[in-house]
């Protein structure tokens, strides 16, 4: 899942930036509210977590702006303003959920969780090809029922493999779908994590050419295996 943080403090959205990570969440900033409105209206990002005391546009100018451009996404408000009058007004401009700083990061944790689960109920939570499974709703990765670790980077990584069976994708494309505007790896980060990715599934019991690479385009998972 890609979460997009509207933050202009930095000591606020790093910590939330790492933890999320952590979840094997995909997650980008930003630290101004017009880099975060341009960056929501591009419809990326499956949920959206916008401070409201942000410079010009604020928060809820954002958020209204946001649904204007009939982008569905869940928005989770991160707000110094704990008045019951704040609280209605952040909802009623189109958010999701209210949060007040100072927020622990384990509840805040639980309610991206709790909002994740809200908008893909309707999804399949396991996802299948053979003996691979990948549990969406805990992130766990199964081949022949043995437990497969991986960072968070291969199971974005193995997730849209899965998603998108025997479609064979260029490493440019991989990095166009699973990162977004910072850190961006280069092609031969692209190898290195498809090379431990391979060795972690066939530890597991997989055979080697699960991802197969197709030679002068890239690589795709091979549902024959």
């Amino acid at each position: 899942m890609r979460v997009l943080i509207i933050e202009d403090d930095q000591r606020i959205a790093e910590p939330i930036r790492d933890e999320l990570e952590h979840q094997k969440y995909l997650v980008d900033v930003a630290y101004d509210g017009c880099t975060g409105l341009d960056m929501a209206k591009s419809g990326k990002f499956d949920m959206i977590l916008l401070d409201l005391m942000l410079p010009e546009p604020d928060g809820i100018n954002i958020c209204q702006a946001i649904r204007d451009a009939n982008i569905t996404s869940p928005i989770l408000i991160l707000s110094a303003l704990t008045s019951k009058k704040d609280k209605i007004m952040g909802l009623d401009s189109g958010a999701d959920d209210y949060v007040t700083k100072p927020f622990d990061l384990d509840e805040l944790s639980a309610r991206v969780r709790a909002l994740s689960r809200r908008c893909t109920a309707h999804k399949k939570a396991v996802i299948s090809s053979g003996q691979l499974s990948v549990n969406t709703s805990t992130c766990q990765v199964m081949y022949d029922e043995t437990p497969v670790d991986l960072t968070p980077t291969e199971y974005r990584m193995l997730t849209y493999l899965l998603r998108n069976p025997n479609t064979p994708f260029t490493r440019e494309s991989l990095i166009e779908n699973l990162w977004l505007n910072q850190s961006l790896p280069g092609e031969e980060a692209i190898k290195t994590h498809i090379k431990t990715l391979r060795k972690k599934l066939v530890a597991a019991g997989a055979p080697k050419n699960l991802i197969e690479t197709v030679y002068g385009f890239g690589y795709k998972l091979n549902v024959s295996c």
